[in-house]
Order: C-alpha cells, then structure tokens, then sequence
C-alpha cells in the first residue's frame, strides 16, 4: 500500500479496546475524511498502515491494531481522546506531495530537544544504530506519517534533527512533542534499497577476494587480525600486489 507523508488530518481516539495482543481503535475522523471508505481499506494512523474493518457512523471507524504494531509503535501507548495523524491510501495519479510511504513503522525514535522560533520549530529525535546508515542531510523521512527533510544529523552521537513550518505545525500532531515523547519513524525506501545494494555488494566482492587475501598475508607471515593493527595498510597492500604480479 502506497501512501504519499503528506498528512490529511487530526483524527480523535473515541476509544481503545482490546489486549496486548490485538487492539480495536474507534477513530472520530475530520470531515469527508472517510467519504467513499469501505471495509478492507487502509488508513495510516500515525504512519501506521492499519485496515478499516468496522463503520460506526459517518466520520467513525473501527481498526486493528496487531502485535507487531503494537510491539514496535506508538499506538500501544494512545488512550481515548488521543489525537493522531491520518490520511488515505493514494490512489493511481494521485500528486506525490511528500515521498512515497509504506505504512511500516521501522522504530520508534525519542524526541530529545525542542527548541521553536518565529513560527518554526525545530525537533531532535533520536536514532538507534541499526538505522543510522540510512538517515543522511537532506534526505527523507516519516515522522508519525508526516513526509519530512532532514535538517541536520550526527551519526556519532546518535541524533537527527527536522523544522516543522507553520503548515506543518497546524495540519498534525507533531507540534505536541515534547522531550521524553516517542514518534513512529519510517526511513525513506529508496535510501534503504540502494545502502542495502552497496553494501551488500561490497561484501559479496570481499567475500570472493577474501581466501585469497588471507593466502598473500600467510606467506608475508601476517593474519587477516594484523590488519587492524599498527601495520603501514597501504605498503602492505602494495606487498601482496607485487607478489601477485611474480607469481604471473
């Protein structure tokens, strides 16, 4: 399912029932928000990808939330009067205003700073490892099912930063977050695709080399560990290459 990070509306929890296991949400949605909605639909609640099952009235629908979005997303933590953000699966043709979206929340990600001046405001959030490779400057990110930019980032310390323009602030939820709040993160797809492709090539070439590699450091009297260390890499690059070359 595509969806395009460019919020449609507030939506309001009317209620939150079920386990730990699987939980039903009653969502009061904005008007004309659910015009043409049938059962079997996907809606992002919170950047969440769930499925329409049940219509209560007009404006108000009832969706699954299962264990594994409960598990890894904020929805395990809303309660009844909770605001979220929504929007509609894009239909074909439909403007790409933000960046194409999946609906599958990757991690949740603490806010850590905030900071607002002259209608904008900035938001720090924190990023774990596993994800940093694919978070750069510039680039795209969903925040609660918000398309943004990435305005600044360290990979060392383990933070990236976003500005939220008024727009953004007044059509979702995310001028709420404070420090200590948690926001569902979904990284940008293709950034994931072609890091995944580099690296992934990188190892299957290093992979192949790799036997020979540890035959030139045998005879060097040297171990693959000995490159890590204090050795001059690139006289010893230049080692095995010459004996490569004599050997031909």
């Amino acid at each position: 399912m595509l969806f395009t990070g460019v919020v449609q509306g507030i939506a309001k929890l009317e209620s939150v029932e079920g386990s730990d296991e699987l939980r039903t949400l009653i969502i009061e949605f904005p008007d004309d928000f659910c015009r043409d909605l049938t059962r079997g639909a996907s809606v992002s609640v919170n950047g969440v990808c769930l499925t329409a099952t049940d219509e209560i009235a007009a404006d108000k629908w009832a969706l699954d939330v299962m264990l594994k979005s409960l598990t890894v997303t904020n929805l395990r933590a809303v309660e009844k009067g909770h605001l979220v953000n929504v929007e509609r699966a894009a239909k074909e043709g439909a403007e790409i205003g933000g960046h194409p979206l999946s609906g599958h929340v990757d991690f949740m990600a603490e806010v850590i700073e905030v900071q607002a001046s002259a209608g904008n405001k900035l938001i720090r959030f924190e990023i774990p490892e596993t994800a940093i490779p694919y978070v750069f400057s510039q680039g795209y990110i969903a925040v609660d099912g918000a398309s943004l930019t990435i305005a600044d980032l360290s990979k060392a310390e383990g933070w990236f930063e976003v500005w939220l323009i008024p727009e953004t602030r007044r059509s979702t939820i995310l001028d709420n977050l404070a420090a200590g709040d948690h926001a569902n993160i979904e990284i940008d797809r293709g950034t994931q695709v072609v890091v995944d492709t580099i690296k992934n090539t990188i190892e299957e070439a290093l992979e192949k080399r790799f036997p020979r590699l540890e035959a030139a450091l045998l005879k060097l009297g040297l171990s693959t560990n000995d490159l890590v260390d204090d050795f001059d890499t690139p006289k010893l690059i230049q080692e095995i290459s010459t004996q490569e070359r004599s050997r031909k």
